[in-house]
Parts: structure tokens; sequence; C-alpha cells
């Protein structure tokens, strides 16, 4: 029994750590697309691409 769930705890505790991975590029490359292709604002500089 105790293998069992060990061996669920990994397997649930590896999935979840992929898809945290697969969530950190995906929000990097948002991040990295919005720094280039931020506008520029009324003075010509660059403003910030976010809102807070």
């Amino acid at each position: 029994m105790v293998p069992l769930l060990l061996v669920l705890v990994l397997f649930g505790a590896g999935f979840a750590l992929k898809a945290l991975w697969w969530i950190a590029v995906i929000v990097l490359v948002v991040w990295l697309l919005g720094f280039v292709l931020r506008s520029a604002d009324t003075g010509g500089r660059k403003g910030r691409w976010y809102r807070w």
C-alpha cells in the first residue's frame, strides 16, 4: 500500500512540476514579446506595456 501511495505522489508531483515549467515558459515568452513590442508614448520614449 505504501509503495502505491509513493508512486502516486511522485507521479502527481512530476506532472505538476512539468506543468509549472510550461506555464513559466509561456509567461516568459509573453513578457519578452511585451518588452520588445511596447509602444512609444507621446514624448517619443518607450512606455511600459503593463498597467501597474
